[in-house]
Protein backbone atom coordinates (compact mmCIF):
# COMPACT_ATOMS: atom_id res chain seq x y z
CA UNK A 1 0.00 0.00 0.00
CA UNK A 2 2.74 2.45 0.91
CA UNK A 3 4.42 2.15 -2.50
CA UNK A 4 1.20 2.94 -4.34
CA UNK A 5 0.55 5.79 -1.90
CA UNK A 6 4.07 7.09 -2.50
CA UNK A 7 3.56 7.00 -6.27
CA UNK A 8 0.29 8.92 -6.00
CA UNK A 9 1.91 11.41 -3.63
CA UNK A 10 4.79 11.99 -6.05
CA UNK A 11 2.47 12.38 -9.05
CA UNK A 12 0.47 14.98 -7.13
CA UNK A 13 3.67 16.78 -6.17
CA UNK A 14 4.86 16.86 -9.79
CA UNK A 15 1.48 18.14 -11.01
CA UNK A 16 1.44 20.91 -8.43
CA UNK A 17 5.06 21.86 -9.12
CA UNK A 18 4.45 22.02 -12.88
CA UNK A 19 1.44 24.24 -12.33
CA UNK A 20 3.33 26.54 -9.94
CA UNK A 21 6.17 26.96 -12.42
CA UNK A 22 3.76 27.96 -15.19
CA UNK A 23 1.23 30.02 -13.20
CA UNK A 24 1.80 33.73 -12.74
CA UNK A 25 -1.02 33.99 -10.17
CA UNK A 26 0.29 31.44 -7.66
CA UNK A 27 2.51 32.64 -4.83
CA UNK A 28 4.33 30.77 -2.04
CA UNK A 29 1.55 31.63 0.39
CA UNK A 30 -1.53 31.74 -1.84
CA UNK A 31 -2.07 29.39 -4.76
CA UNK A 32 -4.61 30.37 -7.39
CA UNK A 33 -7.91 28.39 -7.50
CA UNK A 34 -6.46 25.88 -9.99
CA UNK A 35 -3.32 25.58 -7.89
CA UNK A 36 -5.39 24.98 -4.77
CA UNK A 37 -7.24 22.16 -6.53
CA UNK A 38 -3.84 20.56 -7.15
CA UNK A 39 -2.41 21.39 -3.72
CA UNK A 40 -5.28 19.96 -1.64
CA UNK A 41 -4.80 16.34 -2.78
CA UNK A 42 -1.01 16.75 -2.53
CA UNK A 43 -1.36 17.82 1.08
CA UNK A 44 -3.73 14.94 1.86
CA UNK A 45 -1.51 12.36 0.14
CA UNK A 46 1.62 13.69 1.84
CA UNK A 47 -0.02 13.41 5.26
CA UNK A 48 -1.25 9.89 4.49
CA UNK A 49 2.15 8.77 3.21
CA UNK A 50 4.05 10.17 6.18
CA UNK A 51 1.57 8.59 8.60
CA UNK A 52 1.96 5.21 6.87
CA UNK A 53 5.74 5.58 6.94
CA UNK A 54 5.74 6.37 10.66
CA UNK A 55 3.57 3.33 11.34
CA UNK A 56 5.84 1.11 9.29
CA UNK A 57 8.99 2.33 11.04
CA UNK A 58 7.36 2.44 14.48
CA UNK A 59 7.84 6.16 15.06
Amino acid sequence: MTDDLYDRYQRAARAYKAHREACAQCTDTAPCPDGMRLYAPLERLQDAYLTALRRRTGR
